[in-house]
């Protein structure tokens, strides 16, 4: 059920990977609402992590590994993005202060902190067609889950789901934030490059949580 700093580190490298293997997908999809850019930008951002989690091989105070990839990624990443999932890391770092691993409930109050710190800073909401239009439902699902005794790793599917279902609802939507809210009702037919590459966050971190599992 815990997932240990390791397991923790492990699962973030494979993010950094799926973000590289993505990265053509998200500028194209960026290059139709925006500057065509994001996943250059989240390959970046995830490098500086991959190369911050070497730095830290042997430590396994997972607050301390959080607080450093946090400022790793603002570091490295000066665009709004940057910001947005430094605060998301440094938030969640405060859940795993002084901890070497994190249970079922941990685990929801790690997302639950690291996506409010992107719903405040961005101050966006579903339907604004941003990120939050994937990390809320995912969030949402995982407390709701929680606290109906749901089993983690179902919790975990479920989440995916809603996170899915709420990445595709951007496709409708006019941008209400960002560069792309000047293109109006033109950015419409076009998915959302920060819900994609949130998506993709998540689905990996539930896929190779599962491949532990196994």
């Amino acid at each position: 059920m815990s997932l240990q700093t390791s397991e923790f580190k492990q699962i973030l490298r494979k993010i950094a990977v799926r973000i590289q293997e993505e990265s053509d997908y998200l500028s194209e999809l960026d290059r139709k609402i925006g500057d065509g850019d994001h996943g250059v930008t989240m390959v970046i951002g995830w490098t500086a992590i991959t190369d911050k989690l070497n730095e830290l091989e042997s430590e396994n105070d997972l607050g301390i590994v959080l607080r450093s990839i946090a400022m790793s990624f603002l570091n490295a990443v000066g665009a709004s993005v940057g910001p947005l999932y430094g605060k998301a890391f440094l938030r969640g770092s405060m859940v795993a202060k002084d901890k070497f691993e994190l249970n079922h409930e941990e685990l929801v109050k790690f997302w639950s902190a690291a996506v409010m710190a992107i719903v405040e800073l961005g101050n966006a909401e579903i339907g604004d067609k941003t990120m939050v239009d994937t990390w809320l439902p995912i969030v949402q699902s995982l407390e709701s889950s929680f606290a109906q005794g749901e089993e983690w790793k179902a919790s975990l599917e479920l989440a995916v789901v809603a996170g899915e279902q709420g990445m595709l609802s951007t496709k409708d939507m006019v941008p209400q934030k960002g560069r792309s809210s000047r293109l109006g009702e033109r950015a419409q037919g076009h998915i959302d490059p920060g819900a994609a590459s949130a998506f993709i966050i998540f689905s990996t971190f539930v896929d190779a949580y599962k491949q532990l599992r196994a």
